[in-house]
């Protein structure tokens, strides 16, 4: 029988940076934090979702990683996070972490090393042209703040794809060795008692760009995470930000193979219509959009 705690669970997001400072240095921490779980569990949350916490320069709130494999030092340790894990587990809440891996901070020693040397195996861990792009204008993810998605580099002599800011330099999914780390990252926090990841901007995860070609989307990627998932802790869950159209959402839930949970970014949008006129009917119409689900070893079920 699985598992399907998730679909019932009370959930609170939270920024640690913010929370609880528990060392008086005025920053949140992970001590702190573990000091307020007893609270936190007392509210009838069953499960935290952690934003970023990871070693990151700042320069978007922390999705701008140097490290998956550690914590910011302003918050503590990979001890603290341990003891902080063990402590939550005690009293029944489960961790989701946000874990971006669509992007790394141009920081980030694997970035570094790609542009210092071409014949880096990092290299091939993000993605380059020798020249500019034709459409290095299309697919601006934020007007007025970035120019373009993709930029030259002095030291690589090379022009390196972002979807969003220069300084955050796209993984190149479809390099095996990009793979690869992804899984030994979910297995490394699995390890740390983590039960799910929020996939940051899912649809751009799984896009495959080579220079002045049409992008490919490798969707049987999230396939590959859950599989992952399934083998290394059978009820650990991906809960991905896909902000797309209905017709779209198969392609994240697969047959029940892919994603667990989808954002219902189209709900809310609805939400906020229909307050705006005081009627029902946009959350009415939003419903019969969406599509019927289906899962593994079950019947269709409206979603």
């Amino acid at each position: 029988m699985l598992d399907l705690w998730y679909k019932n669970a009370v959930i609170y997001s939270l920024n640690v940076a913010t929370y609880k400072n528990g060392n008086g240095d005025g920053i949140g921490d992970f001590k702190g934090l573990t000091e307020q779980l007893d609270h936190i569990a007392q509210l009838g949350v069953n499960c935290l979702w952690l934003l970023p916490f990871y070693p990151s320069p700042g320069l978007d709130h922390g999705y701008d990683v140097t490290d998956y494999y550690n914590i910011a030092p302003a918050l503590g340790t990979l001890g603290d996070f341990v003891e902080f894990s063990h402590q939550a587990r005690l009293r029944g809440l489960r961790l989701i972490v946000d874990l971006p891996i669509n992007h790394t901070s141009d920081r980030h020693p694997w970035f570094q090393q790609a542009r210092a040397d071409p014949s880096s195996p990092f290299r091939e861990y993000y993605v380059w042209s020798t020249s500019e792009p034709e459409n290095s204008t299309e697919g601006v993810v934020f007007p007025g703040f970035q120019l373009s998605v993709w930029t030259y580099d002095l030291c690589a002599r090379s022009w390196y794809y972002h979807r969003f800011y220069q300084h955050q330099p796209d993984l190149n999914i479809a390099c095996a060795a990009v793979r690869e780390e992804i899984f030994r990252i979910f297995g490394f926090w699995l390890e740390l008692g983590v039960s799910g990841f929020r996939i940051d901007a899912a649809p751009f995860v799984v896009e495959e760009i080579r220079p002045d070609r049409p992008a490919k989307r490798r969707y049987e990627f999230f396939a590959e995470l859950r599989n992952f998932l399934s083998w290394r802790k059978g009820d650990a869950v991906l809960l991905a930000e896909a902000n797309v159209a209905p017709t779209e959402l198969q392609h994240y839930f697969g047959d029940g193979s892919r994603i667990h949970m989808l954002f219902a970014f189209l709900l809310n949008q609805h939400l906020f219509l229909a307050l705006a006129r005081e009627s029902a009917e946009p959350l009415r119409r939003c419903m019969s959009q969406l599509p019927r689900i289906r899962t593994l070893g079950s019947i269709s079920t409206q979603s």
